[in-house]
């Protein structure tokens, strides 16, 4: 896969898949704009340039819809175009039955994870029809084809993201900016993977690991690697997909 002269966006991207994802777009010669309400993500930045790569750091909240317009303005200002962004900030779920969860849980996780992917998503598309042609990612989950208990907010959230790239795939697919989704499974990140190590939540992580069907769950790089190839030229024909780097969670 080739990415040189290629300027994209990844948001969320201070650790777990988007810190992977940044370093790997990087290795494969783009530009890349790491996005991220915290400061952690300047230690990857500062990775990436410390390899030979280009990157810089752009804080916002991506449900701040003047916070992403001034994100992607400045993106552009920094490195003269954008040709692709992997929207993938977001947040958890709450881990409460519908009936205890709060308004305040609900709206912060539709505020952020899918309301962010449509704020990112708006701004991205016009920056990305300045330079011409390019292809966005969204990150959406397993559960945003299935459902688990207490995840209420989280399941809602994720299966929206999916119509939202489809409807997004719909309007701007001849105007030359491809849209897709992945699907991670249950992906190793610092957070999933203290949990899993924790004898409270051990029982059900293994229960989990049973349903995929590699028996095992997923690494950031292996999500990295998926997004890479769908922003890539190699995925020129793959368009309004939601594809699942699960492991098989979702065949079982």
């Amino acid at each position: 896969m080739e990415l040189s002269e290629k300027t994209i966006i990844v948001t969320g991207a201070g650790g777990g898949i988007g810190a992977a994802t940044a370093v790997h777009l990087a290795r494969l010669g783009a530009s890349v704009a790491l996005v991220d309400i915290n400061a952690s993500a300047k230690a990857v930045v500062d990775d990436i340039v410390a390899d030979g790569g280009s990157a810089d750091l752009f804080n916002a909240d991506v449900s701040d819809p003047e916070q992403v317009e001034e994100m992607v303005a400045e993106v552009v200002a920094r490195f003269g175009r954008l040709d692709g962004a992997f929207n993938n900030a977001g947040v958890e779920q709450s881990g409460v039955p519908l009936h205890d969860l709060t308004a305040e849980q609900w709206d912060r996780a539709v505020r952020i994870d899918l309301t962010g992917v449509f704020n990112c998503l708006k701004y991205e598309v016009r920056a990305i029809l300045e330079t011409g042609a390019g292809s966005i990612v969204n990150t959406a989950s397993g559960l945003g084809k299935v459902a688990i208990p207490n995840a209420a907010e989280y399941v809602a959230a994720k299966h929206g993201v999916i119509g939202l790239t489809r409807a997004a795939a719909a309007d701007y697919g001849q105007l030359g900016i491809r849209v897709n989704a992945v699907l991670p499974g249950i992906i190793r990140t610092p957070m999933i993977a203290r949990l899993v190590d924790d004898p409270q939540f051990s029982s059900h992580f293994a229960r989990l690991r049973e349903r995929h069907l590699l028996n095992r769950f997923g690494e950031p790089a292996e999500v990295a690697s998926a997004v890479a190839w769908l922003l890539s030229d190699e995925a020129a024909f793959v368009h309004g997909e939601a594809l699942a780097v699960d492991g098989g969670f979702l065949a079982n």
